[in-house]
């Protein structure tokens, strides 16, 4: 094929999202293409617990088959990542509570910093020289004029 036949067909080519918007998976004979996206039991629990682990979505679809869009992840898999992640917090939430209640303090201190709201806080004084209020012998107002 020369170069003039590549434009002439790349030209008459609908573009991908018109191209879409007649055909389900592409292929002009019944049947052909590819074949709808289905996910094994296996590979949804794989994909729950690398949610529960923290791994980000676009790691996971390159981990599933050999590697998916992430777009077919967050379709097909979109109950597996909530509720992986759901999990996980349940469980470490678990974890730290049982430390609080068992009297650990740091599990207390965190706790009570994340859940029941607490923060530290603190003030910050000056003074002059040996502890005195400070003193300004000269305040100034500046106006600069813009234009």
């Amino acid at each position: 094929m020369n170069n003039k036949t590549q434009i002439i067909e790349n030209s008459t080519r609908l573009p991908k999202k018109e191209a879409k918007e007649g055909k389900s998976m592409g292929g002009a004979r019944e049947g052909s293409g590819r074949k709808p996206f289905e996910p094994t039991d296996a590979e949804r629990k794989q994909v729950e617990a690398m949610s529960g682990y923290g791994v980000p979505f676009e790691q996971i679809a390159a981990l599933v088959r050999e590697g998916i869009d992430i777009d077919t992840l967050r379709k097909y898999f979109k109950s597996e990542l909530i509720n992986g992640k759901a999990k996980a917090n349940a469980q470490i939430g678990k974890g730290i509570y049982q430390k609080a209640m068992a009297g650990d303090t740091t599990a207390q201190i965190w706790w009570s910093k994340c859940q029941m709201g607490w923060k530290e806080t603190q003030r910050h004084e000056m003074t002059g020289a040996d502890g005195k209020p400070l003193e300004f012998n000269k305040i100034e107002r500046v106006v600069i004029k813009n234009g």
